[in-house]
């Protein structure tokens, strides 16, 4: 297989394992023909319950990038975006450009050009996706690249998935390994674990009676294959190619054995299961109306909301957002969402407020002639939560009363 062609593969999975998680969200992450045996067992009542977990989504545009000066301070940008949708658990992102037709993702147009300075919605993407990307899965997924340059200055997004080595949970982010297990059909799988922290926390690893290779170190042991840099890697039941990042359940019994197979499962089972956020999905959109059209969840965004300095003054207590599925939030750029609506084609000649359901000013009565992007989307997020709250609180009365 060429490089091209493997490239070409490893998208195409991408791309069906964001439809598979959406549209079958019981189904394992990769996409693949392997279904769990026990799915035919599950009810009618389990499937509509994985199928109603409300999402939030926020639409942001690539064209802020432009307005900063720098690439530090375009990186600052980025990671303050970053923050605000992991503290306020946002679901997904889209970075719109403005474009007359609909294109591909320009983050994987060319991906071989590591010293190509991108600027707008492929920066933007690109430094969202890898925050979101635990620390330990990073040097695996992502190429060296220019834009990637400052990142190392950035705080840490500390998100529920981005577990310590030493941390156990029921759920673990991994990436696949070349290497097989020498006693399983499976595919090994790094998931961040390194046995000198495991059993610096009571976790047991090294087994006296492992196999040794002829410098007399261990090959594999029967708790957990070992790996460079005393990582430890677990086995999936699936035969899947190198370097695709997949959910795996670890379960409770904390068994690192290599003939135990783990499962891949679906990225939005930790918060279907326990309840625990899981970062954030990105999308890239041409323009404003692919926000919408392009929508992965099946029936699209039920409730749309735009923020501008121009929309209705509304108090956060007194806001009412009706009980939603899939709820987008759109922010605009230098010029706002007007701007954006009037270059795009196929929305001529149609208003803001024929667009979304709410047109909301966030921040009255501001002291600063500007409000930032980046400022205005902690500023909306906070203003939304109870509008949220109470939204998600009478869509689960609703769902509950219709069960």
């Amino acid at each position: 297989m060429g490089k091209g062609e493997k490239k070409k593969r490893r998208s195409d999975f991408e791309a069906e394992t964001e439809h598979n998680t959406v549209e079958n969200e019981a189904e394992p992450i990769n996409g693949g023909e392997t279904r769990s045996k026990n799915k035919k067992n599950k009810t009618h009542k389990d499937k509509c319950q994985a199928a109603e977990i409300p999402t939030v989504t926020v639409a942001v545009p690539g064209s802020i990038i432009h307005n900063a000066q720098s690439l530090e301070l375009a990186t600052r940008l980025a990671g303050q975006i970053a923050r605000a949708a992991t503290i306020f658990r946002i679901d997904e992102i889209v970075v719109f450009d403005s474009k007359s037709t609909s294109g591909d993702d320009p983050t994987v147009a060319i991906p071989d050009a590591s010293d190509e300075n991108e600027t707008g919605a492929p920066f933007l993407i690109r430094i969202l996706r890898y925050l979101e990307t635990p620390q330990y899965l990073r040097k695996s997924l992502f190429p060296k690249h220019n834009s990637l340059k400052f990142v190392g200055m950035l705080p840490p997004l500390d998100a529920p998935h981005h577990l310590r080595k030493h941390e156990w949970g029921p759920y673990r982010e991994g990436v696949t390994l070349k290497e097989r297990a020498p006693s399983s059909v499976g595919t090994l799988v790094d998931v961040g674990l390194n046995k000198v922290h495991l059993l610096a926390v009571g976790i047991p690893w090294i087994n006296p009676f492992q196999a040794l290779d002829h410098k007399g170190a261990g090959i594999y042991s029967s708790q957990g294959s070992r790996s460079k840099h005393n990582g430890v890697n677990v086995v999936i039941d699936q035969v899947l190619e190198p370097g695709i990042r997949v959910t795996v359940a670890m379960g409770t019994s904390r068994n690192l054995d290599a003939d135990f197979s783990h499962k891949v499962v679906s990225s939005s089972k930790p918060r279907e299961e326990v309840g625990t956020y899981w970062g954030y999905k990105v999308r890239y959109a041409s323009n404003i109306s692919s926000v919408f059209k392009e929508c992965p969840f099946k029936g699209g965004y039920d409730h749309l909301i735009g923020t501008s300095e121009h929309g209705l003054t509304v108090k956060s207590s007194e806001l009412v957002i009706p009980p939603f599925r899939h709820l987008l939030i759109a922010f605009g750029g230098l010029a706002g969402l007007e701007e954006s609506i009037e270059e795009d084609h196929s929305l001529k000649g149609k208003n803001v407020r024929e667009i979304f359901g709410s047109y909301l000013n966030t921040c009255p009565n501001q002291g600063s002639r500007t409000i930032r992007t980046e400022e205005a989307i902690f500023i909306s997020l906070q203003y939304f939560q109870e509008p949220i709250n109470r939204a998600l609180q009478r869509f689960e009365h609703l769902s509950h009363g219709s069960s």
